[in-house]
């Protein structure tokens, strides 16, 4: 039922983050976005040893069409205290069709992806939650953190 995605999901990956994006009460109307982000897939998809992995559920209902995903990489940083190596999970795109939802798929999928970077050595993955997803992540032992993010977006 899960299964890891390929260069060939690229397009319908895109068409669940803008599912996301619209679930979040953000326009996601396309302004070039879509064609950019299925392009950097699918060359990310294919890569020899990726540092991005995404995991689907397909649709029941409609061949070729995508139910569930959830998408991460990894960071690489500078290594610290508690991180050594410097390398850190970061999940970015959980989303799954209206229709499917309450069917377990986001966990599938998530579930599939810690198992990922577990199995690369990885030892801490973050993301950001939506108050949808939170109860989710928190099943799964994510936690807050006292971190707070700040952004600075450059022209």
């Amino acid at each position: 039922m899960i299964r890891r995605a390929t260069a060939a999901d690229a397009g319908e990956l895109v068409r669940l983050r803008a599912v996301m994006f619209e679930a979040l009460g953000r326009d996601a109307t396309d302004d070039g976005w879509r064609a950019a982000a299925a392009e950097t897939l699918r060359a990310r998809l294919a890569a020899p040893d990726p540092a991005l992995a995404a995991f689907v559920v397909d649709h029941p209902d409609r061949p070729g069409a995508l139910a569930s995903c959830a998408v991460g990489v990894v960071d690489y940083r500078i290594g610290g205290p508690g991180n050594p190596a410097g390398e850190a999970g970061y999940i970015l795109s959980v989303a799954t069709d209206p229709d499917q939802r309450r069917r377990g798929y986001s966990r599938r999928c998530v579930t599939a992806l810690i198992d990922w970077y577990r199995s690369r050595g990885i030892a801490r993955v973050e993301l950001r939650a939506s108050e949808y997803g939170e109860p989710l992540y928190h099943s799964l032992g994510f936690v807050r953190t006292d971190h707070p993010t700040m952004r600075l977006q450059l022209d």
